[in-house]
């Protein structure tokens, strides 16, 4: 799902712009267990996203933790 919305952003002529749009569309849209996820899967390694994408996430703060 992380890549569909990279892919949507990639239009973006400015790579930056693509960066922040998939960033925030990620902080806003998705719940905190879902950027969780993805965050952890990012820093194992972060296997099958795209680089823009990891870019994104890499900007992203942490959500809280799981109560």
């Amino acid at each position: 799902m992380a890549n569909d919305i990279g892919q949507f952003f990639a239009a973006e002529s400015v790579h930056s712009e693509a960066v922040a749009g998939i960033a925030s569309h990620i902080k806003r849209s998705w719940d905190p267990r879902m950027r969780r996820q993805i965050l952890t899967h990012l820093q194992q390694g972060g296997e099958g996203l795209d680089a823009v994408v990891r870019e994104a996430l890499a900007a992203l703060e942490p959500p809280p933790p799981a109560s």
